[in-house]
């Protein structure tokens, strides 16, 4: 994996967190800025994604395992999205503050990677 783009996944997807925090903290719902933010995060997750099965495909192998690597690559690339949509149908406060758990468990998976791929 790309140390680099590991980081970048987690610092962005930490960003977007604090940042629909903050929205949920001022009673906001989930604004359009917020789902450009969402694009960003989750184009970064998705190249990551590429990455790690372009890695695989080389014939590099994750020190704990190829199916949970793929688990943990597929499950990150969507975590964000994923909350975007649940954000979608909760047009309150709680849809920002459901983005912002979105994001943070991003940020974890991240984590989790990088000890899977052998950090």
């Amino acid at each position: 994996m790309l140390d680099a783009l590991t980081v970048a996944v987690g610092v962005t997807a930490l960003a977007l967190a604090a940042w629909c925090g903050f929205a949920a903290f001022k009673d906001q719902p989930t604004k359009d800025w917020h789902f450009i933010g969402m694009a960003v995060v989750t184009v970064l997750a998705f190249a990551q994604l590429v990455v790690g099965i372009v890695r695989l495909a080389q014939g590099e192998e994750a020190s704990e395992g190829t199916a949970i690597f793929l688990s943990y690559l597929i499950g990150s690339a969507l975590a964000v999205p994923a909350a975007g949509f649940l954000s979608l149908a909760e047009r309150t406060r709680w849809g920002s503050a459901t983005v912002a758990a979105g994001a943070v468990v991003l940020a974890v998976l991240e984590v989790r990677l990088h000890d899977i791929w052998g950090g």
